[in-house]
């Protein structure tokens, strides 16, 4: 199997898709001419053109409304933010528009329509530049919220989410438009609401998304060395969520640690928690623990970003925790 970049699977499943459809276009800040400002567009001008590959002003409340009135009307519109720290420019089309108008209009319109882009930190950035906001959109009904961590479930995710009737939230990383992996060269589909087991093991649940999954995987290759075997589950889709893979996995480990980059006050990690008590409480040998940034805007200083940033060291420290070893 071929071994791409993640930017090379973004760009691949947007530009099957539009070969597919002739009602799916792309639409951000410079996605046309530039290539996409992280190069994941790169080639779509020269063979869609401009009327289906098309650059914007710095507007994205504008251009995110422009996309949910198109979607109405019968296109598929991909709208790229830089970040999705800027989507919060857009916000009142993406929670008041795109998420509602199926129920308002009493089922009369979809809105199939992907939002994506960069979330989360990338290097120093500051802290308006280093957000994640997957709990923010997973808050609101409506919305589907895709975060991979690889680029086979970029592609495969990305075509699903195109190809969705509903809007979806399709969240990546500048620290992984780099990042290689093996794709297949035939078509396939991920579908939305399904997670992955990464790594199979026997003590202990991990469940993590996107590229502070990374951290989780460190720490397992580590904890393998002391004879813990480490679950690692990659949910892939916050909303839906596979509650029924973390709850089957729990089952076997009896112990569960959660990996977000985020802050802790009512995130992904809360409601997996709470998902976990209610419905696997009797499973459990040890009190979940979950693994956030500190509760703080974002520091720019590299060394205390180091420290406001989960790690490979918390989930080992966590893991032991949870497994009651030293």
């Amino acid at each position: 199997m071929r071994t791409i970049q993640f930017r090379e699977a973004v760009c691949e499943a947007m530009s099957e898709e539009m070969r597919r459809d002739e009602s799916i276009y792309l639409m951000g800040e410079e996605v046309a001419e530039y290539n996409g400002a992280y190069k994941a567009s790169k080639g779509m001008l020269d063979e869609f053109g401009p009327k289906r590959v098309i650059d914007t002003p710095i507007a994205e409340l504008g251009f995110a409304g422009i996309g949910v009135g198109s979607a109405m009307n019968g296109n598929r519109p991909i709208i790229e933010f830089m970040t999705f720290n800027f989507s919060l420019v857009g916000i009142d089309q993406i929670i008041n528009n795109a998420a509602k108008m199926r129920q308002m209009s009493g089922g009369q319109f979809n809105i199939p329509i992907v939002f994506r882009g960069p979330t989360a930190s990338a290097g120093q950035l500051g802290a308006t530049h280093s957000q994640a906001f997957e709990n923010w959109y997973a808050n609101t009904p409506g919305l589907k919220v895709v975060v991979p961590s690889t680029p086979y479930d970029a592609k495969g995710l990305l075509k699903s989410a195109i190809r969705d009737d509903d809007p979806v939230i399709f969240m990546e990383s500048e620290q992984m438009y780099g990042d290689k992996g093996e794709v297949p060269e035939g078509e396939y589909t991920i579908p939305l609401g399904v997670a992955d087991i990464k790594r199979e093991g026997k003590d202990v649940t991990i469940v993590s998304f996107g590229k502070i999954i990374k951290e989780a995987h460190k720490a397992a290759e580590e904890l393998e060395k002391e004879g813990i075997s480490c679950e690692i589950i990659d949910l892939r889709t916050v909303r839906p969520m596979d509650h029924d893979a973390i709850i089957k996995s729990v089952k076997k480990t009896n112990r569960l640690v959660v990996l977000e980059e985020a802050w802790p006050f009512g995130s992904v990690s809360s409601e997996i928690t709470y998902i976990i008590q209610e419905r696997a409480f009797d499973y459990l040998d040890a009190p979940i623990q979950r693994i956030t940034t500190a509760d703080t805007p974002a520091p720019y200083s590299p060394e205390l970003l180091k420290e406001w940033l989960p790690n490979a060291d918390d989930v080992i420290k966590a893991v032991k925790k949870v497994t009651y070893k030293k």
